[in-house]
């Protein structure tokens, strides 16, 4: 099979505005609209929770293929900022690969999904170490090889820095790829703030101060934030989370923590696919553009798809699903041994 790129992507109109993809991409419509196949990933799902160290559960799914006499490998999918395993496009994604013969892990972050109640510190995009801790504890207890990562948005982002530690620490990851990545967090933040239509910031701080509040529901014995502090918006709360909750002294030290800006990837030692719309109005694509990258990590700009968006049409399908099952699939049969 032909891997697929994002220049080949042209939805139609109103399907080539960025600001429709990115507003279809976790609608409710979207969810309702989707074929059944789209959802397959839920049939037979073992729901788990694996070792982040230190203490750190993180919480699961696992699907086990049905397809093949042998699975094509481990499929590993990290969801955005306040998605979660069952995030419409990552079953997407996850059903399609299932439908290929991949076994599928779906990893929720600390603090998504219904995990609010099992670690007592917050989440923040800093936490790596329980992502790849996670990582080799999925590894060690899922055999199927190769084992592929894919991400999407903050998981994007999360997703390509585990992957320059896997090989560090031993976890047999053969390669990543990563949707619409967070690049320049303060970038990203400057422009949710100050060039992104209002509703996108609106969106984004109703889902995080309804987790924060889920987070003081299930220890009520532990105050985060004053109340004050949770009317702010995005960047006041953000100060107050890294001042309060984290070891850094300013919000810029917090942002450069989890930036993969500039030659940040020069690291990557693994294959890697960044696919990024042009029309991304969460994400800058100056900040791809500035990127420093070494010849194992293909960059491939789109100009249309929002931010995951990448719709094809009333379906409400997404043509990200066969771009990383092109690129998946090719993996897994680089991997069988000739003859």
């Amino acid at each position: 099979m032909n891997l697929l790129h994002g220049k080949d992507f042209r939805p139609p109109w109103p399907l080539s505005s960025g600001h429709i993809q990115t507003m279809l991409s976790s609608s409710g419509v979207r969810r309702v609209l989707l074929p059944r196949a789209a959802k397959s990933v839920l049939r037979g799902a073992e729901a788990v929770v694996v070792d982040g160290g230190g203490g750190v559960r993180l919480t699961g799914a696992y699907t086990a293929q049905q397809t093949r006499p042998q699975s094509r490998g481990l499929a590993v999918l990290f969801h955005g900022w306040e998605g979660s395993v069952d995030s419409t496009y990552v079953l997407q994604t996850g059903s399609r690969l299932l439908a290929d013969g991949w076994d599928i892990f779906r990893l929720n972050f600390r603090d998504h999904g219904d995990s609010h109640g099992l670690n007592e510190a917050l989440f923040h995009s800093c936490r790596l170490d329980e992502v790849v801790h996670a990582l080799g504890d999925i590894a060690a207890r899922w055999s199927a090889r190769p084992m592929a990562l894919a991400g999407f948005s903050l998981g994007g982002n999360f997703a390509l820095r585990a992957a320059m530690q896997t090989s560090r620490v031993g976890i047999p990851l053969s390669y990543v790829l990563a949707v619409c990545p967070i690049i320049d967090p303060g970038e990203g933040l400057f422009s949710l703030e100050e060039s992104a239509p209002w509703f996108y910031q609106a969106y984004f701080m109703r889902k995080w101060r309804h987790s924060l509040l889920a987070k003081q529901k299930a220890f009520p014995q532990h105050q985060y934030f004053e109340m004050s502090e949770l009317k702010q918006h995005l960047r006041g709360l953000t100060e107050s989370l890294v001042l309060r909750h984290t070891d850094f002294n300013t919000l810029q030290q917090y942002l450069d923590g989890y930036s993969v800006a500039g030659d940040a990837m020069r690291a990557m030692q693994i294959p890697a696919t960044i696919l990024t719309a042009r029309d991304d109005p969460v994400i800058p694509v100056s900040g791809f553009e500035k990127l420093e990258l070494p010849a194992n990590v293909e960059l491939d700009i789109a100009p249309y798809g929002g931010h995951c968006g990448f719709i094809r049409g009333w379906g409400m399908t997404s043509y990200t699903d066969d771009y990383i099952a092109t690129r998946f699939n090719a993996v897994a049969d680089a991997a069988v041994p000739a003859g």
